[in-house]
């Protein structure tokens, strides 16, 4: 039986699978919005690196650098900082308007007794 080689390729995966996984936890678990904005560009980051990684993997088995892949994640990485700074004005607008940044309902004023 032989043993899988860890190459920089398979290391690049599998650290861009643990960012997406971090960042759908970020996501998923945190009420506050600015957390889950922070968590969503880890999940995209973990995306770019694993897009990478598989376009140096076909590299690696001599096919030719592919550029389309290199295209596509410096766009996405442009696409990402402008959704960002959009997301971070209207979080901004959200708490300017409502004095809160979470999705939890505010509490019910106690009601007062005649």
């Amino acid at each position: 039986m032989s043993a899988m080689a860890l190459t920089s390729a398979s290391l690049f995966g599998l650290c861009g699978a643990a960012l997406v996984g971090i960042g759908l936890f970020c996501i998923v678990s945190h009420p506050d919005l600015l957390r889950r904005i922070i968590g969503f560009n880890i999940l995209g980051a973990g995306i770019f690196l694993v897009f990478g990684a598989v376009a140096r993997r076909g590299a690696a088995m001599e096919l030719g650098g592919d550029p389309v892949p290199q295209a596509m994640v410096i766009t996405g990485i442009v696409v990402a900082f402008a959704a960002t700074a959009l997301a971070i004005a209207l979080l901004r607008r959200l708490a300017s308007l409502t004095g809160s940044a979470t999705f939890e309902a505010p509490a019910a004023p106690p009601r007062s007794e005649p």
